[in-house]
């Protein structure tokens, strides 16, 4: 039984010893305030998870995952068993990342500084002259670098010597594989050279018999590998920044209107659905619901990335986190918690950053390979050294050997994709535009076609009722009233206009029983006894009900762009309702700038063609498909795709599922349905066209950052592992040591985060 940490019905922090606590099931269950108590009380299934008996908001240690390794997944931090790097918090929300790791590892760092700094002196003893005194060139100071050397290759390199251990038990070769095998084999050959000194050859020995020793080399390349993973975690918190800042814009407090009028300020976490808060101008949004009283303008940039500020009214929406402006309005919490918009968007993002983009693929089939294939050049190199080296030949053999091992770098290779999608993603989350997982973000960059929905895509989405036409003797109002009616059962957006228009004019209510809806082409029910109909042509049709009366009529509002619904009753044609649905206003900027970008744009839309036609000619585009099914829709995109093409499909309705999830992309507009946002690849926060250019824009430079860390790494480890086993030495006469080549290893990892980072600052 997980350990109740919070109040279960809002989530709040609570101490074990809080007053208000009440026994379920043999559980006790702790509480911030009464009023969460009775809540639970008379309903605590509300406030259990069914599956396990245990409270919604219990407290559970967070899941840590890698981010080369998106499949390991453990309880709490550690490091990773495939590649050895740590491990990281898996979502966002889990809070801050448990930072007792990096803290060990500064303080190893530090300590192993402090002891390295002066085995590092007595090593250079014979370039500093008469500096040092005699006897530190002797058994003494050979002992003393022993006893600074050991402790630092042991201790401070301890993790790295686990790890390595581990990768070899389990057979996932890593780069800690490398680093233990050279900072083990430098401190066992040291270890031997002092203390058993006459086991040696002359091919180990200098010219003046002396015998090299490696301490120093292998306590630097420890502290240079500690500095590296320092700054390696510290690099990888800041591709998380993004998500971080959108956390941090939560409001810390809610303006509550208690029930007899009083207001209270209350901490956000003991705001409940159903609670009346008050926004004051300057303050943020608590959380999402609808406007009851009031009205404002509010800054919604923190998740649409749109700075124009948005008019709030009477039953306008508003999203948590978003800033008011100078007006004030109270509004009916409908959202809290993990529920709020906000929070979709953090769990959103933080998926996105663990899904595997396609390139990576070819980063996985390199790593898979390169530990092996550093270890034969290891090998061929020290061969090479051992044969025909110059003296001491197998000394500059050992030198040669460990440099390689130290010098090659996996992770950099590894770090190449996840990083920059990491930080891809997150600048995404902040400009509005959601990536549902790395494939589709990559494969956007690609597209070279968008087919879009008209209604609520191209144009707002909140048609209004603009025209009726009823057979002779009939009423407009008793029309509208009957088709309002019939409509209440559909989600479609003709059918809130009609909705909208009838309550607008307060007609009386008409009971509808047995509705029945058909995709694409209409509505039917049974009020007062008789069959209505409310749909297209087709629609009434096939069910022999003539509509041709009212086709002159139909043709005339088409031409307008208006979109046109006929009604039937009883069988007969009842009469023609318009519904107009404007353009939104970014639609012709958006056409434009995918121009810009050679991105062709096909309309797709259930309309008829010339409502449909009319509204292409507005916009200027050229192509443009009418009448289309929802079905159908699916299969103009699959044809596009046969011809070769790259395709998104940008939509909002559960129609423009079947072709959101044909596409190769698909881009739901945030403002529309829930099924249609499960769909799409993408979603696009703020509803607007705008976001799809960004959306593009953020692929292209994301794909580009991950080719350069590619290439970075690539050309790192191609470069850097012939020069550690001595390729300039035949010319120059130089060989690399692996003290430098330790600073180069760690180094790699950082430079490619760090080319990752410089995608926050990527214009969209």
């Amino acid at each position: 039984m997980i350990s109740m940490l919070k109040d279960p019905v809002c989530g709040m922090d609570v101490d074990a010893d809080s007053p208000y606590h009440h026994v379920h099931a043999g559980q006790t269950y702790y509480f911030c305030n009464p009023r969460c108590l009775e809540k639970f009380k008379a309903d605590p299934k509300s406030y259990l998870d069914p599956r396990e008996d245990v409270a919604v908001h219990a407290v559970a240690d967070a899941i840590y995952t890698c981010p080369m390794h998106p499949e390991i997944e453990q309880v709490g931090p550690g490091p990773c068993p495939k590649c050895g790097m740590a491990l990281e918090p898996k979502s966002a929300l889990e809070g801050e990342a448990d930072d007792t790791e990096l803290k060990a590892m500064q303080t190893r760092f530090w300590i192993s500084a402090g002891l390295t700094l002066p085995l590092l002196v007595i090593s250079m003893g014979p370039m500093l002259g008469n500096l040092l005194p005699p006897w530190l060139s002797g058994p003494a100071g050979s002992l003393i670098q022993l006893a600074l050397g050991t402790p630092v290759i042991l201790w401070g390199g301890w993790p790295f010597l686990v790890r390595g251990w581990n990768s070899v038990r389990t057979w996932n070769l890593n780069m800690y594989t490398l680093i233990s095998m050279g900072t083990v084999t430098a401190l066992a050959y040291s270890l031997f050279a002092v203390i058993f000194p006459g086991l040696f050859s002359a091919s180990f020995r200098e010219p003046d018999g002396s015998l090299g020793l490696y301490f120093e080399a292998g306590a630097v390349i420890v502290t240079l590998v500690i500095l590296g993973d320092v700054l390696e975690q510290r690099a990888r918190r800041r591709t998380g920044g993004a998500i971080k800042a959108l956390l941090g814009l939560q409001a810390k407090t809610a303006r509550r209107i208690r029930a007899d009028g009083a207001e209270e300020d209350v901490p956000l976490e003991a705001v409940l659905v159903g609670d009346r808060l008050r926004v004051r101008p300057g303050e943020k949004v608590p959380v999402d619901g609808v406007v009851q009283e009031g009205s404002s303008y509010v800054d919604e940039s923190m998740v649409s990335g749109e700075s124009e500020p948005v008019e709030k009214t009477a039953g306008s929406k508003v999203v948590g986190s978003t800033l008011n402006g100078r007006g004030t309005f109270i509004f009916l919490a409908e959202k809290v918690g993990r529920d709020t918009l906000l929070y979709h968007i953090v769990e959103m993002v933080a998926e996105a950053q663990r899904s595997r983009a396609p390139i990576q693929r070819l980063a996985d089939k390199a790593s898979s390979l390169f530990v092996p294939a550093v270890l034969a050049c290891a090998v061929l190199s020290f061969g090479i050294w051992a044969l025909w080296g110059p003296e001491p030949r197998l000394a500059h053999a050992l030198f040669s050997a460990v440099s390689v091992l130290i010098i090659a770098c996996p992770c950099a290779l590894g770090l190449a994709t996840p990083m920059s999608v990491m930080v891809g993603t997150g600048q995404g989350a902040l400009a509005g535009v959601l990536v549902k997982n790395a494939e589709s973000l990559e494969l956007l960059g690609r597209v070279d076609t968008l087919v879009v929905d008209k209604t609520g895509t191209l144009t707002e989405g909140k048609p209004a009722l603009v025209a009726i036409e009823c057979v002779p003797g009939t009423d407009e109002a008793g029309l509208l009233a009957v088709m309002a009616a019939l409509e209440r059962g559909s989600e479609h957006p003709i059918a809130e206009a009609l909705i909208r228009a009838a309550d607008d004019r307060k007609l009386p209510r008409v009971e509808a029983t047995d509705f029945q809806a058909v995709s694409g082409q209409g509505v039917s029910a049974l009020i007062r006894g008789e069959e209505t109909l409310l749909g297209n042509a087709l629609f009434l049709s096939k069910r022999k009900v003539d509509s041709s009366a009212f086709e002159s009529k139909a043709d005339e509002w088409r031409s307008k762009g208006w979109t046109v619904v006929f009604a039937a009753v009883g069988g007969k044609a009842a009469g023609l309702l318009a519904v107009a649905d404007p353009i939104k206003k970014t639609t012709a900027q958006a056409l434009r700038e995918l121009a810009m970008e050679g991105i062709q744009v096909i309309m797709l839309s259930g309309d008829h063609a010339a409502t449909a036609k009319a509204v292409a000619k507005e916009l200027g585009l050229e192509q443009v498909e009418a009448d289309v099914q929802p079905a159908q829709k699916a299969e103009k995109v699959r044809a596009l795709l046969a011809q070769g093409r790259n395709v998104a499909m940008a939509g909002d309705g559960v129609n423009d599922a079947p072709a959101l999830a044909a596409a190769q992309v698909g881009i739901a507009m945030g403002t529309g349905t829930d099924v249609a946002m499960q769909s799409a690849g993408i979603t696009l926060v703020k509803g607007d066209l705008r976001g799809i250019v960004k959306a593009i824009r953020l692929s292209r430079a994301v794909m580009k950052n991950i080719r350069q860390n590619l290439f970075f790494a690539l050309i790192y480890n191609c470069v850097g592992i012939p020069l550690a086993a001595g390729a300039l030495y035949p010319a120059l006469g130089l060989l690399l040591s692996p003290a430098f080549a330790a600073a180069a290893m760690s180094l790699s990892s950082v430079s490619v985060i760090g080319n990752a980072l410089r995608l926050r600052h990527v214009k969209l």
